[in-house]
């Protein structure tokens, strides 16, 4: 049997074999090539890029949150600083049960019901990747406790933090605000305003008040540390820091003195007062009754606290001084009384007969006067001292609505002062623009009836007339008031004064003015509505009382303060200025529910001046609640 035999061809293998050669090369370079290329790129061209990434790995930077800066009554004394304290702080990202963790923690550390909910309510709020507070301002020995078994608290730990603290609590909460932890709508504002980077570290912001007006100043300059660390994230050693710039510090026009003094002044009664200085517009003291406590806002007030503020029927959260609107009652005469001098529809010696009422030309409608039977022959002097409502009942109606709008936005009624703080609102001027847009009716000759002595669609706020008050204690030149008078910068302690320029000045002829001031003051001599003001006083005072309604009376009703319920009483106010003749001091009281402003309001606005004039301590009142005595009130406006 013949085999087959087959002969190899070297020839070829040796050509495949050398091309297979070749392409295993070639593979190979193509491959060095790109790990070569790759090479060079990133130690080349990316070398800044990735060296900076390796830094960022090794070095740590943390910002540095300044102190907030002090505020400071007029004569140094502090009304707002910060002091430092020990916090109880928890990651939720890094605890596995959230809720036991905090059982456990109750254990060692005091932790209330309120700290519980207050700390869901930040955790609602908040990134479940931030830190945040179980418990605020730990003792030494709680510090301790916690210190000893930390390393049963993954994602828990002691934080040293600065608190803000308010001496006079909450006598100053209207006036001085609060601050409290930054949330989505501060952050978002801070974005606008290319302002997050200065508050990188900073939880908490300033939230109404001085502290929110001022947050410029006060917050200062966020510092920075770089920090090198090891792998484990330990800090190794400090490379480099810049330090934060502390706010500055604010030094107000308010007597921390006085405004004490008006607070306790009061007594239990809700309301209101302004002290102004008429020659510069600065505010001596800023009341509104009753307060709060500021300090339940800084850590994130409880669902209970809120509650309870929110459903009080005294509202200690209104700022009654910035956002109160009243009826002005016959505070308004005086100005009323300028009107008819300006536009020569009254003059000084020219009488009207008060029978008791005022009747409209052409209506047998009454328009009674708070005296029966009235004040007989008067004129413009007598008018404001005897508080006569019908001589103003037929001032307003010659004057009319359009000529009395004109005068008293002269005086700026119905307009915002301009102080500086948020939230202020303008009050009411009624015009008939203005009833015909919001009612859609015309303006009635009963409408401007009613203006006359301040009752109808007119409202203002305490500010608002202590403004004007001041004003025409000046004579006619006004001044935008204002809270803070200077700026000390906490790097050079230069002291920035803030200027005072009069924001108007209504010229009127000065005897126009003197009249008004000589019946004011006869308003608290013998024989006027607020005689006991003066009483015994070393120094001359110029006042009005006044009476704002709450609620409205029937034709012929007779008002008897014993028979209604107390927040339904009338709101007493006294206007009032002194020394008469140079005036230091202007000074609107509102007392909700207080009825007559001769009873209520004069005697907490003349413990006020007496203090500020005269250095004079008063003794604390009784606590007491308007006709308390069941005996009817005399009604005098």
């Amino acid at each position: 049997m013949n085999k087959r035999v087959e002969l190899k061809n070297h020839q070829q293998e040796i050509f495949n074999f050398r091309l297979r050669l070749f392409i295993s090369i070639g593979f190979a370079l193509l491959l060095l090539g790109i790990l070569l290329g790759r090479f060079v790129y990133l130690q080349a061209m990316r070398h800044g890029y990735y060296q900076t990434l390796a830094e960022k790995n090794r070095i740590s930077v943390m910002p540095i949150v300044p102190n907030r800066g002090l505020i400071l009554d007029r004569n140094g004394v502090v009304m707002a600083h910060n002091f430092s304290g020990y916090t109880l702080e928890i990651t939720p990202s890094k605890v596995a049960n959230l809720a036991a963790t905090i059982d456990d923690l109750a254990k060692l550390v005091d932790i209330e019901p309120r700290d519980r909910k207050r700390f869901k309510k930040l955790q609602a709020e908040s990134h479940n990747f931030e830190t945040l507070m179980i418990r605020s301002r730990l003792s030494d020995e709680e510090v301790a406790r916690f210190a000893a078994q930390q390393y049963r608290f993954p994602g828990v730990e002691i934080k040293a933090r600065l608190f803000r603290d308010y001496p006079y609590s909450d006598k100053t909460a209207h006036l001085l605000g609060y601050i409290g932890r930054i949330n989505q709508t501060d952050e978002d504002r801070l974005e606008e305003n290319n302002a997050d980077a200065n508050y990188r570290g900073t939880d908490y912001i300033g939230k109404t008040g001085l502290e929110q007006y001022y947050e410029n100043e006060l917050h200062g300059t966020t510092g920075i540390e770089q920090v090198e660390v090891d792998s484990a994230g330990r800090a190794v050693r400090i490379l480099s820091r810049t330090p934060p710039v502390s706010g500055n510090t604010l030094i107000l026009s308010i007597d921390a003195k006085l405004q004490d003094i008006a607070e306790q002044a009061f007594g239990d009664y809700r309301g209101a007062l302004v002290a102004i200085d008429p020659a510069n517009g600065e505010v001596l003291a800023f009341v509104s009754r009753p307060g709060y406590d500021p300090s339940l806002f800084v850590d994130g007030i409880d669902a209970d606290s809120w509650k309870e503020l929110n459903d009080s029927p005294d509202h200690p959260l209104n700022n009654r001084v910035l956002r109160g609107q009243y009826p002005s009652g016959s505070t308004i005469k005086p100005f009323m009384a300028l009107a008819g001098l300006f536009y020569n529809m009254r003059s000084p010696t020219q009488t009207i007969s008060d029978p008791g009422f005022y009747t409209l030309p052409g209506s047998s409608h009454h328009y009674r006067d708070w005296k029966k039977g009235g004040h007989g022959s008067v004129d413009m002097f007598k008018s404001i001292v005897v508080s006569c409502d019908t001589y103003y009942y037929g001032l307003a109606v010659e004057l009319g609505i359009d000529r009395i709008f004109s005068f008293l936005s002269g005086f700026g009624f119905g307009k915002k002062t301009g102080i500086d703080l948020e939230g202020e609102t303008s009050g009411l001027l009624p015009s008939q623009e203005w009833k015909q847009k919001r009612f859609k009716q015309k303006w009635y000759a009963g409408d401007t009836v009613s203006v006359g002595i301040g009752q109808g669609y007119s409202l203002v706020t305490p500010l608002q007339l202590a403004s004007a008050t001041a004003t025409l204690a000046n004579g006619g030149i006004g001044y935008r008031p204002h809270l803070v008078r200077e700026v000390k910068n906490s790097s050079t302690n230069e002291i920035h004064k803030l200027e005072n320029k009069a924001a108007f000045d209504i010229k009127l002829d000065p005897a126009n003015f003197d009249l008004i001031k000589r019946a004011m003051q006869a308003v608290t001599q013998p024989g006027g509505t607020a005689a006991q003001a003066s009483a015994g006083a070393p120094y001359t005072i110029a006042g009005k009382t006044g009476t704002a309604q709450v609620v409205a009376m029937k034709q012929g009703e007779k008002y008897d303060a014993s028979k209604m319920d107390e927040r339904h009483r009338d709101h007493a106010w006294f206007i009032a200025f002194a020394p008469v003749d140079k005036p230091k001091i202007a000074v609107v009281v509102l007392v909700e529910n207080g009825g007559h402003g001769g009873g209520t309001a004069a005697p907490i606005a003349r413990k006020v001046m007496d203090y500020y004039l005269l250095g004079k301590i008063p003794v604390a009142p009784k606590t007491t609640t308007p006709a308390a005595s069941g005996v009817p009130e005399v009604e005098v406006d």
